[in-house]
């Protein structure tokens, strides 16, 4: 093999590599936030679940893909542990669609492909239609990858070595190893069938060894998940075992059937002059059969992993962490799903921090009902706990905001940066009023019973005022109107109450220190108003720039 066969071989892998990256961009760019609707109708069900993971899988012709976006649903609190169990199944069938493709020869129509695809990209003008062109394109460039590494393999025919190479595969634990190695590699199964098809056309191997290779490439495609499961949630992590499990036990299942049956001779059987079809097939009967035998223990499967990888006492609390925002260097820049899996991240960590934020507000001012600053060090602990969760969250859409390519969810991403900010400043008015404690216990202050009745009905109108967000989906007209209606309601209250506090002042019911720290609390408290509506607003916007 020279030179110019070896370039000619990997110029095809990086088409072939890159025409998938194109597909599952161009879809991603297409579907965007979507695909979590998409999921939450089509998994109510194991057979809706295995349905969508092979039709999502068949599209982007890669189970890793579908897999790494399913461990990143499953980290942001989007999709169960159970629900994830049909989704990995179907993603092995559908993952056989590329080789069966392949062995339908279906490259030759892969130049117009590319053609109708760049047309659209570049002579279209709706965006939509860039995605879709995006996806026809990606699909002719994995094509012609594909012829390419099929040609450049013909002249290892003449190499007795690498003939040897081969035919040690016929061992089924080197085989299976050799399949694994492989794939992890270069993580992709779909490339590396595609390529073991490639050389079983060129007549470098046969199906009796090929076999072996074929389980072991099943078990190799698990490493994208497991590396994209690095940082992230237990359940994320249980979903990337029960990967690796359903292809282990296939593969252990299938070694034992083609080492006692003749099943690899039944399956050349069918087509016996096409070589790459063998290996499609025996791929696709791999796949339907393991999830047809495990379909039923679906459930057994995800209490199994549930106790190899139990829960750790420390991951139940104690150290400030995000729960739900998976770290960027794991994430993917260009895998199905991201949109999704960020932006649903991002507003299950704003629920958190707007949990914390509602407990401070109440927390303060319960404290200042009491006059006591017993409950300052917990108010102070969670309020630093917000900021935290503020600078991260910050810091995360800073990044991920510059890979959106969906208008739509860029600007809901934009919109959660302006919340994040607001929310801190909501937990900053609380903690003020939580450190006015502090001087009413060192100088011995009291509010009059008309304060103390203002200040309950404060703190229940803050926390009233704090539910009409809601869990930060993009809100309604009636929405904004409830909320701009809260917030007035809080002004007037504002008014209001100075008023009766002047009134106090000259009938000399309240001391002038009360008076003081009455004044500032009015002043948090209607920030704490003005920064709610801020979020409403910010959650109306949906207008991409």
């Amino acid at each position: 093999m020279n030179l110019e066969s070896v370039l000619s071989l990997l110029g095809g892998l990086a088409l072939f590599l890159y025409g998938m990256q194109m597909m599952s961009s161009g879809l991603e760019s297409a579907a965007g936030n979507r695909m979590k609707r998409i999921l939450e109708r089509l998994t109510a069900n194991r057979f809706l679940g295995v349905a969508v993971g092979a039709g999502i899988t068949a599209v982007i012709q890669s189970s890793s893909a579908t897999t790494v976006m399913v461990v990143g649903f499953v980290n942001s609190g989007m999709m169960t542990l159970q629900q994830a169990v049909w989704i990995i199944m179907g993603a092995n069938i559908g993952t056989t669609i590329t080789g069966q493709l392949i062995a339908l020869d279906v490259g030759a129509m892969a130049p117009l492909f590319a053609f109708v695809g760049v047309t659209m990209v570049v002579f279209l003008k709706r965006a939509a239609f860039h995605h879709y062109g995006q996806i026809i394109a990606g699909l002719g460039v994995l094509f012609l990858g594909m012829e390419m590494m099929s040609t450049a393999m013909l002249p290892l025919r003449e190499s007795q070595a690498f003939i040897d190479l081969m035919t040690r595969f016929s061992n089924p634990v080197l085989g299976i190893l050799a399949g694994t190695i492989f794939t992890a590699i270069i993580q992709s199964s779909s490339a590396s069938v595609g390529i073991l098809q490639a050389l079983a056309s060129s007549g470098l191997i046969g199906l009796s060894s090929a076999v072996y290779v074929l389980f072991g490439q099943n078990i190799g495609t698990c490493i994208t998940a497991v590396l994209a499961s690095i940082g992230t949630s237990r359940n994320a992590k249980r979903t990337t075992i029960i990967h690796l499990l359903f292809n282990i036990i296939g593969t252990t299942i299938f070694t034992v059937l083609c080492m006692t049956t003749p099943l690899t001779a039944f399956v050349e059987g069918f087509t016996p002059d096409k070589p790459a079809a063998q290996i499609a097939n025996m791929h696709t009967l791999f796949n339907i059969v393991t999830t047809l035998l495990l379909l039923p223990f679906g459930t057994q499967l995800a209490r199994a992993v549930t106790r190899i990888l139990p829960e750790k006492p420390s991951e139940k609390g104690g150290a400030m962490a995000l729960q739900y925002i998976k770290p960027l260097g794991v994430l993917p820049e260009s895998q199905m799903g991201n949109s999704a899996i960020v932006i649903n991240g991002i507003r299950m960590e704003l629920d958190r921090m707007a949990a914390m934020v509602r407990q401070n507000v109440d927390e303060s001012f319960q404290a200042v009902l009491e006059a006591r600053s017993a409950r300052l060090p917990a108010v102070e602990k969670t309020e630093d706990y917000i900021d935290f969760l503020n600078r991260e969250i910050t810091k995360y859409i800073s990044q991920v905001i510059t890979y959106e390519t969906n208008p739509q969810d860029s600007a809901l991403i934009s919109a959660y940066l302006k919340i994040s900010g607001d929310l801190e400043r909501i937990g900053d008015h609380a903690l003020n009023i939580c450190q006015y404690t502090q001087i009413l216990e060192q100088q011995q202050l009291t509010f009059s019973e008309n304060a103390i009745q203002e200040i309950r009905e404060m703190r229940s109108t803050a926390l009233q005022a704090m539910e009409v967000p809601g869990s930060f989906q993009p809100v309604t007209a009636q929405q904004l109107t409830a909320a701009a209606a809260a917030e007035q309601r809080i002004d007037d209250m504002t008014v209001s109450f100075r008023g009766h506090q002047l009134d106090r002042l000259q009938q000399g019911v309240c001391s002038g220190e009360t008076c003081i720290l009455y004044s500032e609390m009015l002043t948090d408290f209607e920030r704490i108003g003005d920064h709610i509506l801020n979020i409403c607003r910010a959650l109306s916007a949906p207008d991409p720039a």
